[in-house]
């Protein structure tokens, strides 16, 4: 196990920027997912949680998730291709990897595939999450905040 560790750096030059990549994407995912829950039923569906049926809220929890995937592909792309330069050795470090990728491409480079993969992955994840909440008598994710329980 150690001669794994000591033969292969690979896996200590792309952990951080893995890292890198996961933790903004999970902080920003969850984040934009519960402000697009409540911002879909304060200015779109204006009512609270509890007054839709729940295919509505399903359908809620869907157009969230694939806003929360699109966010996130968007904020955890530069590091997605600095990550992927090194698993192709095409870079040695990451700052040789953000030169050679440029700082526009670093920010551009297949993005669209990227959100049109990670977008529906998201909101079927968030769809099959919510749904199983239902069948178990559970509400739905999101929708808790102050102004929306106070009709502001």
């Amino acid at each position: 196990m150690n001669s794994l560790f000591i033969n292969d750096c690979r896996f200590y030059k792309g952990l951080i920027p893995l890292w890198g990549r996961n933790l903004p994407f999970s902080m920003i995912m969850f984040t934009t997912f519960e402000h697009s829950v409540d911002f879909i039923y304060r200015k779109f569906l204006q009512r609270r949680k509890e007054e839709c049926s729940r295919t509505q809220q399903l359908g809620v929890t869907c157009v969230a998730g694939y806003t929360a995937g699109a966010v996130g592909t968007v904020v955890s792309n530069p590091a997605d291709n600095i990550v992927s330069s090194l698993y192709n050795k095409k870079a040695n470090t990451v700052l040789q990897a953000a030169r050679n990728i440029g700082l526009v491409n670093l920010f551009t480079r297949s993005l669209p595939i990227r959100v049109t993969i990670v977008g529906p992955v998201l909101t079927l994840q968030w769809f099959f999450y919510d749904s199983i909440k239902v069948l178990n008598g559970l509400p739905t994710s999101g929708g808790h905040i102050r102004g929306v329980e106070n009709g502001a």
